[in-house]
């Protein structure tokens, strides 16, 4: 049994408990030698770029160029603890189905292609040319609009190349990926906006920008790196104004685990100078007081004959629709601002005044900010306010999403899309003869309804926890046991592979850490980073198992088994060395890849094109676009001002990254021996009568016939903002409708889910 305690942590970010917990997982993982000859070289030129979060890797790195949760991802990776078929000849599926998310994965590297026995409710070991030809005739016999592949936003261009081209050879497009669920929002806002589907800010930006405007991102939980160039920003005086819902620990103090004099003295770095508690779903009216503040000062500037506050030079010559987005701000009155953002008119003022002293401003932000019903509104206004100053399209100012898986960006470059209008399809008829799909595909949310609805019929996953990771997770696990066929190729045991379809295969991969030899020698892959920034990675340790396949090879494997005739692909000569897809991307896209196979290897990689950066506009209008949102409130209609309903925020932990829980360690919010909590508001806690400690359960208040509850919840007293509160994700995604989604782009509305508390029993 885990002590549970909940006790208010008072420490910085980083510091002696970082490097605490990284020393604890390296010794619980039982590999730390090999953990050790990975992070010496971890995103580094010749090394391999972290299997975590996707932040960008300098061309000149840090003697330690990995964090806390990288190192974690790293151990966990390279454990020496392996599941093989010993382990489940001693437990059927249903047993472990009671296992906890990290029990599961704790147990080790899986060893060994499985099949499961629906007699004996347990995975068997299965040949792996005997298991990629039951996958092919499988497949052979379902249709393919009715089949699904999955990715989660681990695997490399090359492997997410392969991928695409064999759903796309073998009949459709749906190919959802991990980025619907966090980041599409972006996809859909920024080519509306500015005409890329990426952030235009990249690591020299840090160095020269003036003043950062910090949105929805837990930095020292989901991108410890960061921290370095904020940091460095902060030391020479650039002003860092946060957002955010909760007080997180990274945003607020920072101790460098690599600065001797830190670690010596105990002496921090404050990141933010200003940190404003907005509610949840309040940022686009938070967003409307800044530009609104930043516009009576520029109307203050103008009636005095002063030097303008906006860009009014950019503003002619660049953008689009600023007229109709004036009379938006004109028309809304700051009561209506701070009732929806839950700040004050001097706070936002305040903020205002900083960001206009800016001659160069960066907009960062994360799923904070793309989980919304109107995420895709949330981060066009961010945009709206840096285009009021000119804030993008220079040295020193941009806006910068932060990613989170390490190559989720990079899968889409490549053509891991549901929209044809998105891949090269043409391009593909072209190289590989034959005529692909081009109606539009599944992605996250119409994959969970098509599984739910009995649509889908088959689901291939290529890595990821997608039965844990989505929404609506009380109706699609069960639904997930009614496919006729699942896939999944994994590195570890997850809670997605015990929901069977009729027939299923669990393929396990070699890790981004492991050498991958294959006919033509030891072989390099390739990621791309949040900054749009393309770099090499090199397995570093041998393979924990002998009896491991690539990726790459997987995807050959399944390929060579079911569309081997319907297309002039070489798989065989792909899986056998990587050169050769990379010279078949850069023939896909030779303006992106020009000289791919050198330029990789650069120190800090090579950028993608974007031409935003160079203030060329591919939009509808030829320039930057200012677009008037929907509403001021980003979370559901109808349930903002509802007294007994509260707006649900689900986190990650400090010890877990996406699905994979590391331990019951939340050290920044000192919750320690479980995540079965729900943090309240003390206002709100009185009202409802509760008391600290209380057992609660959660109940979706959002009416479509399925009641939607989440039990044996401990209520506890946190800084929340009133009228919000907040829980742990995946346990909490019972309670998200598959219909709560972002307008437009489908994203789960994971950041604000309508919920009543109730005491236990009730």
């Amino acid at each position: 049994m885990r002590q549970e305690k909940i006790v208010p942590y008072r420490g910085p970010a980083g510091g002696w408990g970082s490097a605490r917990a990284v020393a604890k997982i390296l010794v619980h993982e039982k590999g730390a030698a090999r953990a050790a000859d990975v992070l010496a070289n971890q995103n580094k030129p010749g090394g391999m770029a972290c299997v975590s979060c996707a932040w960008a890797k300098p061309a000149q790195p840090h003697a330690l160029e990995f964090c806390e949760n990288g190192a974690k991802a790293t151990a966990w990776e390279t454990t020496g603890k392996t599941v093989d078929a010993r382990f489940f000849a001693a437990h059927t599926l249903a047993e472990l189905r009671g296992w906890s998310d990290h029990a599961l994965e704790d147990e080790g590297r899986l060893t060994e292609p499985l099949r499961w026995d629906p007699e004996r409710d347990k995975y068997v070991p299965v040949d792996w040319q005997q298991a990629f030809a039951e996958i092919g005739r499988a497949l052979d016999e379902l249709e393919p609009a009715g089949v699904v592949f999955y990715t989660s936003g681990r695997a490399s261009l090359e492997t997410s190349y392969m991928y695409q081209l064999l759903a796309r050879v073998y009949g459709n497009n749906n190919l959802p990926d991990s980025s619907n669920m966090c980041h599409e929002s972006t996809s859909i806002a920024l080519p509306q906006s500015i005409g890329v589907p990426v952030g235009t800010v990249t690591l020299e930006d840090f160095g020269q920008t003036d003043c950062i405007l910090f949105f929805g991102q837990n930095v020292g939980s989901n991108s410890p790196r960061m921290l370095h160039v904020l940091q460095a920003a902060r030391q020479r005086g650039v002003p860092i104004i946060t957002f955010n819902p909760l007080r997180e620990r990274g945003l607020e103090r920072f101790r460098n685990p690599q600065s001797p004099a830190q670690m010596a003295t105990g002496q921090d770095t404050d990141i933010s100078v200003q940190y404003h508690q907005v509610r949840a779903g309040g940022d686009i009216a938070a967003l409307a007081g800044l530009c609104k503040a930043v516009l009576e000062a520029d109307d203050a500037a103008a009636q005095a004959g002063a030097a303008r506050v906006v860009d009014t030079g950019f503003l002619a010559e660049h953008t689009a629709g600023y007229e109709a987005y004036l009379r938006f701000l004109r028309e809304t009155g700051w009561e209506a601002i701070e009732h929806r953002s839950g700040l004050s008119r001097k706070a936002l003022q305040d903020a205002a005044g900083v960001y206009a002293q800016a001659r160069r401003a960066i907009g960062i932000y994360g799923m904070g900010l793309t989980q919304h019903v109107e995420g895709v509104a949330n981060v066009q206004m961010l945009v709206n306010l840096l285009l009021m100053r000119g804030n993008i399209g220079k040295p020193g100012a941009g806006v910068c999403p932060v990613r989170g898986r390490s190559n989720v960006q990079g899968q889409r470059t490549v053509g891991i899309t549901e929209n044809p209008e998105l891949a090269p399809l043409d391009r593909l008829a072209e190289l590989y003869g034959f005529e692909p799909p081009r109606s539009h595909g599944l992605n996250t949310v119409a994959t969970c309804e098509g599984i739910i609805a009995g649509r889908v019929r088959g689901f291939v996953g290529l890595g990821g926890n997608f039965a844990r990771a989505a929404p609506d997770t009380g109706a699609l696990e069960p639904a997930f046991r009614r496919l006729e066929l699942t896939v999944h190729v994994a590195t570890k045991l997850n809670r997605s592979h015990l929901l069977p379809g009729r027939r299923a295969y669990l393929l396990p991969c070699l890790g981004r850490s492991e050498i991958d030899r294959q006919a033509s020698g030891a072989q390099t892959v390739s990621v791309e980073d949040s900054t749009g920034c393309i770099h090499a990675s090199e397995g570093q340790v041998e393979p924990i198992a002998d009896t491991l396949m690539s990726e790459p090879a997987i995807v050959a494997g399944l390929a060579q088994a079911c569309v081997a005739d319907r297309a002039d692909v070489p798989w065989a000569q792909w899986a056998g060395d990587y050169r050769e897809v990379r010279a078949a991307i850069e023939r896909t896209w030779p303006t992106v890849f020009a000289d791919y196979e050198q330029r990789m290897r650069r120190p800090g990689g090579f950028p993608r094109p974007n031409p935003a950066r160079e203030r060329r506009w591919e939009t509808d209008t030829g320039r930057a676009n200012f677009i008037v949102p929907p509403r001021l409130s980003a979370v559901a209609a109808g349930t903002e001002d509802m007294p007994d309903v509260l707006q649900l925020l689900t986190l990650r932990s400090n010890d877990q990254f996406n699905t994979t829980v590391y331990g019951y360690e939340d050290r920044f919010r000192g919750i320690v021996g479980t995540r079965q909590v729900v943090l309240l508001n003390r206002m709100d806690m009185q009202r409802m009568g509760l008391a600290d400690g209380d057992e609660v359960e959660l109940e979706t208040a959002l009416e479509d016939g399925r009641p939607r509850r989440a039990g044996g919840l401990r209520a506890a007293e946190y800084d929340v903002p009133p009228g919000c509160c907040a829980g742990y994700y995946p346990e909490l995604n019972v309670l998200i409708p598959v219909s709560h989604h972002a307008r437009h782009s489908g994203v789960p509305a994971a950041k604000s889910v309508p919920v009543r508390v109730h005491p236990a029993g009730r």
